[in-house]
C-alpha cells in the first residue's frame, strides 16, 4: 500500500511538472505575441506538443475559425510556426531592430487547411564575436528582446552570449592579484572588445571603464533569461589561455608567451598567452566558469577560440594535439557536462599555415563528440569537405555573409542555398546544425531568413520563396516587385562576401583600382532591378523602404566609381574643364547619396552615435563612447581604416564628403598650377582630417526631405541614361 502510495506521488508529481513546463513554454509565447503584435494578442492560441521522432515541430491548424492555433513541441518551434503565419499569411516581415514596428493586416487571414512542418536539424546557430562590435556594442536591453524573438521566430536555438564577460574576468583577474588599472587597462574600448576576446589586441581604445562593466553584467542576465524561456542554449565564453602581460609580475615562471601580431596593430597591443600544460591555466578556467556560472547560469556549451587570426606559440602538430587536450581537460575539470565549441575561422584564413595535419591535431586532441565546430564561410569554403568531415567532429554549417557591418549589397546566396541543400543530403552523420556567423546584421535580412528556413521541411523552390518575399516587403502582390527580386537574386546576389564597399566610403587615391569595389554583376543588371522595385504602388512597407534605399545606394555608389576612373583620367590628359565637370558630376552623386539614405533611421550615423551617447551616464562617458562607435566605422585602428565602413547619411556628409572635397581640390588645383598631384601630402592631411573626426562631438544631424518614392523615382530619371 505505502509503495502504491509513494508511487500515485511520483507520478502526480511528474504530471504536474510537465504540465508546468507546458504552461511556460505557452506563457513565453503568448508574451512574445504581446510585445511583437499587441493588438491581435487574443486571436492567437498556442499548444503544446511532442516532438516528431524526436525532432522540433511546429503545426497550424484550422480546427478554429475564431483563433490562429499554433502548435510546437516547444516555444521555440511555436514561435518559428509564429513567424510562418505572419510571413505566407499576413505577408509581414518581423524587422530584428526593435524600433522597426511589425506592419500587420487589419484582418487577420485564416488557416484553411492545417500545416505540420519539422526541423531538419537540431542545432541553429547565430551571431559572430564581430557582431558585438559592428552592431550591438551599445544596445539596450529593447534592442535584445527584439533580437532574441527574431531569432526565436526563425527558429534559432543556440546563440553566442557573450556579453558581460569582463565583469566575470575582472573578478577573475582582481582575486588573483592584479590591479584595477593592469586589468581595466588591458581590456579594449567597447566597440573592440569582439577582437579582445578572440585574443587579437589589448588595450586599444582602454582602459574599459567600470560603468561598462556593471551595466553589461544586468543586461546579461536578461539575455540569458529570454533565451532560455524560448528554449535556446546560449553558447557561453570559457578560458582559452588569453591573459593580461601583468600577469608574469605575479607569475614570473609562468609560461606565458606573445601570441603574433595582428592586423598592423604596434607591439603594445599585442596579446599574450598561458600555456594550457601549466597548472596555472586550469586554476584559472576553474575560476572564471565558477563566477559565470555563479552570475549567469550554464547550458554546458562554451566558445573557446584560441590562435584567432594569430600565431600559436608553436606549429608543431603533437604541441596543437596537446594544446586542445589540455584545454579540453581544463574545461571538464570546471563542468564535468562542458561541451567545447570552436569556430574554424581561423582554418580557412590562415590556410596556409593551418595544413592538414595541423587541423588533424587540433581536432583530434579532444574526445569524439565533444568539440562543436562552426564551418564558418560555407558560402566560400566548405571545410567540411577538406578536412574529412573534420575528422568526425560534430559540425554546423554557417552562412556568413556580412563582413565588418559594411552595407554593400552581397551573398552568393542562392548557390549558398544549394551547397547547404547537398551538406543536408550528403553532409554525413556528424553534420548537426546549421548556423549565421554574420559580422554585422546591416539591413539585409533576406539572406539569413533564406538559409534558416532550410533547416525546416519546408521545401519551398526558390522561385515561390522569393515571390513570398516580394509580396510581404511590398505588403501586396506586385509583379514588378517580384521581378525585381528575380533579378537581385539571380543576378545581383552572386558574390561570395568579403568586405566589400563602394567606393564613396573609401580613403581616394589616384589611379589605383580597388578590389574593395568590384562586383560580379553589370551595374545594369542592378539598374533594372530598381526601375522594378519603384514601380511599387507605395513604399508603405517598412522593408520595401529599405529595399529601395540599399539598391539606390549600391547602384549610385557603383556608378560613382565610373565617374572617378574619368576623372583620373582627365588629370592625365590635364583636361581642366572636363576635369572639373567630373569633380561637379561626383560631388552631386555624394549629395545625392545623403538625401537617399536619409529616408531611413537604419541607414543614418545618428542612431549609431546616439546610442553611443545614451549608454554613456556622464559628459565623460558619453563622449568615450562616441569616440568608440565613430572609430570603428572609420579609421578602426592598424591597417584597417575603412574597414567597416557604411554607406550612411550623416557618414557621407560630415565624413565621406569632405574627403573626396579634399581630394578633388588638390587634383583640380595640381592641373590649374601646372605641378604633379601629391598624394603622400594629401595621404597626410586625410590622416589628420580623419583622426580630428573621430575625436569630435559635433552633433550630427540628419533630416529626411520629401517623400522617398518620388525622390527614389527622381534619381532614377536622372542617373538610367548615364548608367545604361
Amino acid at each position: 500500500m505505502m509503495k502504491r502510495n509513494i508511487c500515485l506521488v511520483i507520478v502526480t508529481l511528474f504530471l504536474s511538472l510537465a504540465a508546468g513546463a507546458k504552461e511556460k513554454d505557452v506563457v513565453a509565447m503568448q508574451s512574445m505575441v504581446k510585445r511583437l503584435i499587441p493588438a491581435y494578442a487574443e486571436n492567437f492560441q498556442f499548444r503544446k506538443i511532442k516532438p516528431i521522432d524526436g525532432k522540433d515541430c511546429f503545426r497550424l491548424d484550422a480546427s478554429d475559425p475564431r483563433k490562429i492555433i499554433i502548435s510546437g513541441n516547444n516555444a521555440n518551434s511555436m514561435a518559428m510556426g509564429l513567424n510562418h503565419y505572419l510571413r505566407y499569411y499576413c505577408l509581414t516581415t518581423i524587422s530584428w531592430y526593435a524600433d522597426i514596428p511589425v506592419e500587420m493586416p487589419e484582418t487577420l487571414p485564416a488557416v484553411e487547411k492545417p500545416i505540420q512542418i519539422e526541423a531538419k536539424v537540431d542545432r541553429r546557430f547565430f551571431l559572430n564575436y564581430c557582431t558585438y562590435g559592428y552592431t550591438m556594442p551599445f544596445w539596450q536591453w529593447k534592442d535584445w528582446e527584439r533580437l532574441i524573438d527574431w531569432m526565436a521566430l526563425n527558429g534559432i536555438n543556440m546563440p553566442l552570449a557573450i556579453t558581460g564577460q569582463e565583469a566575470v574576468w575582472y573578478k577573475v583577474w582582481k582575486k588573483i592579484g592584479l590591479t584595477d588599472e593592469e586589468i581595466r587597462s588591458y581590456f579594449t574600448g567597447p566597440t573592440y572588445l569582439p577582437w579582445h576576446r578572440m585574443a587579437n589586441i589589448d588595450g586599444w581604445n582602454g582602459p574599459l571603464p567600470m560603468h561598462w562593466l556593471d551595466s553589461q553584467v544586468e543586461l546579461q542576465k536578461k539575455i540569458l533569461t529570454r533565451e532560455r524561456e524560448l528554449n535556446m542554449k546560449p553558447v557561453l565564453p570559457a578560458f582559452a589561455g588569453h591573459v593580461p602581460g601583468a600577469l608574469k609580475r605575479i607569475f614570473p615562471e609562468a609560461n606565458i608567451q606573445n601570441l603574433g601580431k595582428w592586423a598592423g596593430f604596434a607591439e603594445e597591443y599585442r596579446c599574450h598567452f598561458l600555456n594550457p600544460e601549466e597548472a596555472l591555466f586550469a586554476t584559472i578556467q576553474k575560476q572564471y566558469i565558477k563566477e559565470q556560472t555563479r552570475l549567469f547560469g550554464t547550458d554546458h556549451i562554451y566558445g573557446v577560440d584560441p590562435f584567432n587570426e594569430v600565431d600559436p606559440p608553436s606549429w608543431e602538430p603533437e604541441y596543437l594535439s596537446k594544446v586542445s587536450a589540455d584545454m579540453y581537460h581544463t574545461l571538464t575539470a570546471a563542468d564535468p557536462k562542458a561541451e567545447w565549441m570552436q569556430m574554424t575561422w581561423m582554418f580557412y584564413f590562415d590556410r596556409k599555415d593551418w595544413t592538414a595535419p595541423r587541423v588533424k591535431a587540433m581536432l583530434t586532441g579532444v574526445p569524439q563528440g565533444k568539440m562543436v565546430l562552426l564551418d564558418y564561410h560555407c558560402e566560400n569554403v566548405e571545410l567540411w569537405k577538406t578536412t574529412e568531415h573534420f575528422h568526425g567532429q560534430p559540425y554546423i554549417w554557417c552562412y556568413l555573409g556580412n563582413f565588418g557591418g559594411n552595407t554593400t549589397l552581397t551573398g552568393n546566396v542562392k548557390e549558398s542555398g544549394a551547397r547547404l541543400d547537398n551538406t543536408l543530403i550528403n553532409g554525413g552523420s556528424n553534420f548537426k546544425g546549421i548556423g549565421s556567423t554574420l559580422e554585422g546584421l546591416d539591413v539585409m535580412q533576406f539572406p539569413y531568413e533564406y538559409i534558416f528556413e532550410k533547416a525546416w521541411t519546408l521545401n519551398t523552390d526558390d522561385r515561390s520563396w522569393l515571390n513570398a518575399l516580394a509580396d510581404r516587403h511590398t505588403g501586396v502582390t506586385s509583379e514588378p516587385v517580384r521581378e525585381a527580386w528575380d533579378i537581385l537574386f539571380n543576378q545581383v546576389y552572386v558574390q561570395v562576401p568579403r568586405t566589400l564597399a563602394v567606393l564613396p566610403n573609401l580613403r581616394p587615391v589616384m589611379n589605383k583600382p580597388n578590389n574593395r569595389t568590384s562586383i560580379n554583376y553589370p551595374n545594369t543588371a542592378l539598374l533594372q532591378a530598381w526601375q522594378k522595385l519603384l514601380q511599387a504602388p507605395d513604399c508603405n512597407r517598412d522593408a520595401l523602404r529599405l529595399d529601395i534605399i540599399t539598391v539606390g545606394r549600391q547602384l549610385l555608389g557603383n556608378y560613382f566609381l565610373t565617374v572617378k576612373d574619368d576623372f583620373d583620367r582627365m588629370y592625365e590628359a590635364k583636361d581642366l574643364p572636363a576635369l572639373k565637370a567630373r569633380a561637379a558630376e561626383m560631388r552631386e552623386i555624394l549629395n545625392d547619396l545623403e538625401r537617399l539614405n536619409a529616408f531611413h533611421s537604419r541607414c543614418s550615423l545618428d542612431k549609431w552615435i546616439s546610442d553611443a551617447r545614451k549608454y554613456g551616464n556622464t559628459p565623460e562617458l558619453k563622449n568615450y563612447y562616441e569616440k568608440n562607435a565613430r572609430n570603428l566605422i572609420t579609421t578602426w585602428g592598424g591597417r584597417l581604416n575603412d574597414y567597416a565602413s557604411r554607406t550612411w547619411a550623416g557618414l557621407i556628409k560630415d565624413y565621406y564628403s569632405k574627403r573626396w572635397d579634399m581630394y578633388l581640390d588638390a587634383v583640380v588645383a595640381a592641373v590649374e598650377n601646372n605641378r604633379e598631384f601629391d598624394q603622400k601630402k594629401l595621404d597626410g592631411e586625410f590622416r589628420l582630417f580623419e583622426d580630428s573626426w573621430v575625436s569630435s562631438t559635433r552633433p550630427v544631424e540628419v533630416t529626411p526631405e520629401g517623400d522617398l518614392l518620388i525622390y527614389a523615382r527622381f534619381l532614377l530619371n536622372k542617373y538610367e541614361r548615364k548608367i545604361n
